[in-house]
């Protein structure tokens, strides 16, 4: 199995061609090649709900969700 070639990589400036938040830039935080996907900084905010354990009470976080890399642009 040959690695995929994509056109954003880490710490690449990226804006936004589609989807709630188009138009908006940000840094790719990480990629995932298998899955075709990537988390960019401030972008697809999405609420993980956090079980409660001995250290401290669970609650709701958001935390930035993947998001396509067909709907990603490479800004220089």
């Amino acid at each position: 199995m040959s690695k995929k070639k994509l056109h954003v990589k880490k710490d690449d400036l990226v804006k936004v061609l589609s989807g709630q938040d188009r138009g908006k830039q940000g840094v790719v935080l990480e990629v995932f090649p298998e899955k075709n996907r990537a988390i960019v900084e401030g972008i697809h905010f999405i609420k993980c709900h956090l079980r409660p354990n001995q250290m401290g009470q669970g609650g709701i976080v958001e935390r930035e969700g993947t998001i396509h890399i067909s709907n990603l642009k490479k800004i220089n």
